[in-house]
Order: structure tokens, then sequence, then C-alpha cells
């Protein structure tokens, strides 16, 4: 809050320029000028650093869009500090509904730019190097914060919806979430995510930017700590299982006994099948003794003779 103070956030616009549908924004009115809420700027404030900042976790890209001169430099310097796209010269038409012709025109100023580099352009008139000079001089002036978009953005960062307004109905055409810093004269139904604030003052657009951009740099931390996080159980996952340990292989000549190593109803269904082999070794060790035993008759037949 005293940040907001000491930058000027809370200063609107004169009373005769006022849009009747800031009134909740408004806090009171002090010589002919109106004074912003700041207690619903920190509320709104965070509620947007919060989007921010869980869009760019799950891999979102948020484009900052300021063409002010107070916006100019401070729009570049934050989005080129938190790594992502910005337009600060013009908006051109169908940047967004119409992102491939965009595409197209980026790709033609790498082409003109290898010319330059590999010296081609040097091969052609003098008139017509001049011309696609200028054309590089123009493409790189209105598509250098752009140039390494792959894709339309998720989210759309404005300062001065009024002046910005092209930007603004494109994104509500897409369907693309708007977070803008609303002045007393702007409209807040063209905007998903209202910061009442000065839209004017370069140290007021300093501060709440640059906010915004903090946001971003700790999603992008966020995501990259996902990232490593997914890695390394995607590696466990893919590890193959520990090899389990090799079971111990029985010697043929082993000392330890049957009782050692088998149960007990196997020791007693071994020990039945005993007996019974052993008695059946006994009845025919008794029919070979009475096969080899002489009877009497033969006995006395022997000493007769």
């Amino acid at each position: 809050m005293k940040a907001l103070l000491e930058s000027g956030v809370h200063f609107g616009h004169r009373t005769n320029k006022w849009n009747p549908l800031m009134r909740p924004y408004i806090f009171t009115e002090r010589n002919g000028i109106h004074i912003i809420d700041l207690q619903q700027t920190v509320k709104l404030l965070n509620t947007a650093y919060n989007l921010v900042r869980d869009t760019v976790a799950k891999g979102g890209v948020v484009m900052f869009v300021g063409t002010k001169r107070q916006a100019q430099e401070t729009i570049t310097e934050e989005a080129v500090r938190c790594g992502m796209p910005y337009v600060t010269e013009r908006w051109l038409g169908g940047m967004i509904t119409n992102w491939q012709t965009m595409l197209i025109r980026i790709q033609e100023l790498e082409q003109l730019e290898k010319m330059t580099e590999t010296g081609e352009i040097h091969r052609l008139t003098k008139k017509e190097g001049l011309l696609i000079s200028r054309d590089i001089k123009k493409l790189q002036a209105r598509l250098s914060g752009v140039r390494n978009l792959k894709r339309v953005p998720d989210l759309i960062f404005v300062v001065d919806t009024v002046r910005e307004h092209t930007a603004v109905h494109e994104a509500n055409l897409k369907g693309i979430p708007v977070i803008a810093l609303v002045d007393t004269n702007c409209d807040p139904r063209v905007v998903d995510y209202v910061i009442p604030s000065n839209d004017d003052a370069i140290r007021a657009i300093k501060l709440l930017v640059g906010k915004i951009a903090d946001a971003v740099i700790e999603g992008k931390t966020m995501f990259k700590d996902e990232d490593e996080e997914g890695t390394v159980s995607e590696e466990g996952a893919q590890a193959k299982p520990a090899a389990a340990a090799p079971r111990p292989r029985m010697d043929e000549e082993s000392d330890m006994d049957d009782e050692d190593l088998l149960g007990e109803s196997t020791l007693a269904k071994i020990g039945g099948k005993n007996e019974e082999s052993e008695d059946e070794e006994d009845t025919d060790t008794d029919d070979k003794e009475k096969e080899e035993k002489p009877s009497r008759k033969e006995k006395k037949d022997e000493v007769l003779e």
C-alpha cells in the first residue's frame, strides 16, 4: 500500500472525463480528480499475480502490451527480464486473430536478415538494397518483441485499454483472458481481470508491470521444478527392477538330513512307506528261508540211504 501511494497509483483522471462504470473502484474526489480505492487495487493485483504465476507454471505464455510513451521502455525491460513477448511500437491488426499471417511476416524478417548477414543484399541494385533495409527496420521495430512467439498467447497484460482497444478486442474475440491497468476513464467490461490504477504515471506503470513480471519469473521456477520432478519419476519408472537374490544351489552331496529339508507331513508319509517296504522285505526273507531249509522226509531218505 505504501509503495502504491508513493508511486501515485491512486491518482485518476479529471471528474469530467470519468467512465461511470468505474464508480465501484473510485474512493473519493479531490480537487476535481478522482482518487482510486487502493484497497481494491491491492486485492485485485494479488488475484492477477496468482493467475499469471499459475498460468506460466503450466507452460503458458503472457504477452505484455503497452504502446504509449510512458510504458514503452518499462514494458520492454520487464518483458525481456521475464522472457515473455511484448508489443511496444504498434499493435498490428490481426496479431491474434490472424496469427498465421504474422508468422509469415516473422519468417520474412528472418530471411531478409540472413540476406544481409550472408552478403546477398550487395548483389542487388542500390535501390533494391535500400528498400530491403527499410523493410528490415520496419519489421524489427514492430515484430522484435514477438519474433520468438510460436503460438497465440494464453494471457494478455495491457496498459491503458483505451489506447490498446484493438488488442483487447482481438483477445475478447479469441477468448483470451485480459489483465489490464484500468484508469477512471476506461471501460472495465472488456477486461477479465481489472487492476484499477493510474496508467499515465511512469512510476506507477513500472511498479505494477514489475510485479506482473515477478509473477512470471516465479511461475517459470515452479514449471522447472515440476519438470525436474517429472524426469526423476520417469527415470525411476523406467529403471529396471533390482535382480532378485539368486537362490542357493543345493549340493548333490549335502550333509543335511531329511528332517532338516522336509516337512512333518512328508516325513510321516515317507516313514509309512519305509515300514511297508521293511514288512515286504521280511516276508521275502522268510519265504527264501523256507525254500532253503530241507524237509524232514528228505532228511530221513538221506539217512536211510
